[in-house]
Order: C-alpha cells, then structure tokens, then sequence
C-alpha cells in the first residue's frame, strides 16, 4: 500500500505519471503502422511570470535519468544557464531537442515538462532575489515546510542552484552536499519558558560549527531581546533573527534600523541582522538596504511560480513540419559569451556574431544524450551555482 501520495523512481521511469492522451496516441501510432516514424521535438518556454525578462533552466539532471535508456538523441543547453523566450530577433528559443522514433518517447512529454517547469521556477526565484541583494548577503532555503516533503531535495537543490548558500532541510543538504543550516523555532524558547536559557542552552549543546544566531523576537522588543543575547552570548553571537510576526511589524525595515544601530553603539558590530518570515523579490531590497546581514527565504521559493514550458515537433522523418504558431524545423541555439544575447538559427548554420559585441556566438544545444546513453558529465551542484553565479554578474540590475 502506498504511504504518501507521490508517484516512486520506477512509476515515473515506466510513464504512469504521463496524460493519458499520450498513451492512446501510442495506441493508434501502433495500429496504424506510424510507430517507427521519426521526429525532432523542441523544448521551448512559452512564457515567463510575472514580467520576468530571463529564467534559470533547472531538472535537466532529472530528465536526463527520464530519458536515460531510451533510442533517442537528446540535445540540451546546460542546466544554469540564464535564457529569455526569445531570441534578438523574436524567434522562440529552444532549450532541449528530441530526435527519434515518437512513439518511443512521446509519453514522457508530460513528466519531463513537469521535471523543468517547477525547478525553474524555483531557481529563478532564487537567482533574481541573489541578484537583487549582490554576492554578499547570507541566503538560505527556508521553504521546504509549504511544499509536499517528496519535493524537498529538488525545492532545495533548485534553491541552491539559483544562487542560495544553505537550505535548511536534511534531505536538501544531503542532494546538494552540504550541511543544513538554519537557527531556533520559537517552540525552544516557549518549551524553556526564558529566551536566555534557550540560548545559552543551544550555545552548550550545539558543537562549535553551528553559528550561534538567537531568535530575538518571541516575548519582547526586538532590540531588547537582541542586546540580551550580545550580552549573554558576546563574542560567540554569530548573529540574531528577526522573525516578527506581520501582525507586530509596523514598518519591518525600520526594525532592522532600530537593531542594528543599538547593537553597534553598544560594541556588537559583528553580530549579523539575519530575518525571515515573508521575504520575497519584492521587498527584499528595502530590507537589505536597512541592514539585514542575511535572509530565510521560504515561501517565495516554494510558491514560486512556474516557467511554462512546451514541446512540440518541428520535423518529421527530416522534412520542417510544425503546427501553425511555431517555427518549423531542426534549430541551434547561440549565445554571445558577453552580454548574453541569444539568436536562433537552423541546425548545421554557421555560428553568427553578436552585433553588439562583435563576436562569434557560441552553441547552446549540445548533446546530452545520444542513443539513450548520457554522453556528458553531469555538473554538480556547486559547479552549476557557480555558472549561474557567473552570467548574474552580466546582467543588468533588476528593477
């Protein structure tokens, strides 16, 4: 009997997550004689959310395992990579190619989109709250309590992906390699009954890796609460948190102005103003500007809207053949390697310049796998972060 309500490795694997469509259309491919007729798909994203001008591209290692063992060539640009819907000259950009046999792999449309939509998604998120604060502002992965468990390692290996330092789930920690990181629940202090002793108390259990960061908002003023744990703690505060609920906040920047003014009056500049609850793309400046060190970012990321991605043929049995609203035919996405601008061309065309930068683009789709082997080294963790990190720093500031 199933325990939780999430589909295992091996159901996903045999198709069983697809639309049934899917699995009629192999139905009368079969019947008909057009089971062995070959195609090109493309991946495409049809849009991005909430005015959104670039998306991060995450799952690819997930659909590389869908797909892993099948008679099919897969082309892919790198999971990280930062890319628009369209390219300079308004044709749709293709992120995956598909080249085989349809009825082998037409039922995994529906799982591969939903492996991408969503980590995307979450990675985007997570990349334009990076670039909103810069490279120095602590972020970590607070999101794994509004979303179903089964989704922890992914919400967080796409959060991390995107730009984040740390998650918080175990399960997250363990995919990305790393170790969880994350502070006190209100529900120590109450059980302890004292603020002091609940610091104290995880100061002497906790071993000596673990920043000390003191929740300083559960009986009383933040400042207050703030000053006690500098005085308790001094010089082994690695920092304090404001988790204010939004029915005390007033103005929640001008908290963190409050905190941090008497903290470093009073000789605590190097404890850190960390904060959480509510945090988004949103609002996040204003709060970093007024002096948060650091933030727990939760349901932003989990709630993070989805890139809407669609696939579609674009060539049967080598013939261009699309349906009305796409581009027909085999295609080769290109990048400038410095500002980042993208342009389409047909498969097999002669790498183009970039005009504004005067030089030759670079291939985007490259192949993942070939003959249902996997013919790359799939990056880590860390090396995509690094990527995305990278192509942030070429971006324009986001308004």
């Amino acid at each position: 009997m199933r325990i939780f309500h999430i589909a295992s490795d091996e159901e996903i694997k045999k198709g069983e997550t697809t639309d049934v469509y899917f699995v009629r259309t192999q139905m009368i491919l079969k019947a008909k004689g057009y089971d062995k007729v070959k195609v090109v798909a493309e991946i495409t994203p049809s849009s991005l959310p909430q005015g959104w001008s670039w998306a991060v591209l995450c799952g690819i290692e997930e659909v590389a395992r869908l797909l892993e063992g099948l008679p099919i060539d897969v082309y892919s640009i790198p999971e990280g990579t930062i890319f628009t819907t369209r390219d300079r000259k308004g044709i749709r950009v293709p992120v995956m190619m598909i080249d085989g046999v349809y009825y082998h792999f037409c039922i995994y449309e529906t799982p591969l989109l939903g492996l991408i939509c969503q980590a995307s998604g979450v990675a985007t998120m997570a990349a334009r709250i990076r670039k909103i604060v810069g490279p120095n502002k602590l972020l970590l992965a607070f999101g794994i309590r509004r979303m179903h468990p089964a989704l922890a390692p992914m919400l967080d290996r796409a959060a991390y992906i995107g730009g984040f330092d740390g998650v918080s789930s175990l399960i997250g920690a363990k995919t990305i390699g790393k170790k969880p990181m994350g502070t006190m629940p209100h529900a120590l202090i109450l059980v302890m009954k004292d603020q002091r002793e609940a610091w104290k108390a995880f100061d002497e259990v906790m071993p000596p890796e673990v920043p000390r960061i003191a929740l300083v908002d559960t009986f009383y003023d933040e400042k207050i609460e703030a000053l006690m744990a500098a005085e308790l703690l001094k010089d082994k505060l690695y920092g304090v948190r404001l988790d204010t609920p939004g029915s005390r906040r007033g103005n929640f920047a001008e908290i963190i102005r409050e905190v941090r003014w008497e903290l470093d009056i009073r000789g605590y500049r190097h404890v850190k103003i960390i904060v959480s609850g509510g945090i988004n793309d949103k609002n996040i400046k204003e709060l970093a500007e007024a002096g948060a060190d650091g933030f727990g970012v939760g349901t932003a990321l989990s709630n993070a809207p989805v890139v809407d991605f669609a696939m579609d043929i674009v060539e049967v049995e080598g013939r261009p053949l699309a349906k009305k609203g796409k581009y027909a035919g085999r295609k080769m996405l290109w990048r400038c390697p410095e500002c980042l601008v993208l342009e389409v061309t047909p498969f097999g065309a002669k790498a183009p310049r970039c005009e504004k930068c005067g030089i030759e683009m670079e291939p985007l789709l490259r192949p993942l796998i070939k003959n249902g082997e996997i013919v790359v080294k799939l990056p880590s963790p860390d090396e995509i972060r690094k990527y995305v990190l990278e192509q942030l720093e070429k971006l324009p500031p986001l308004d």
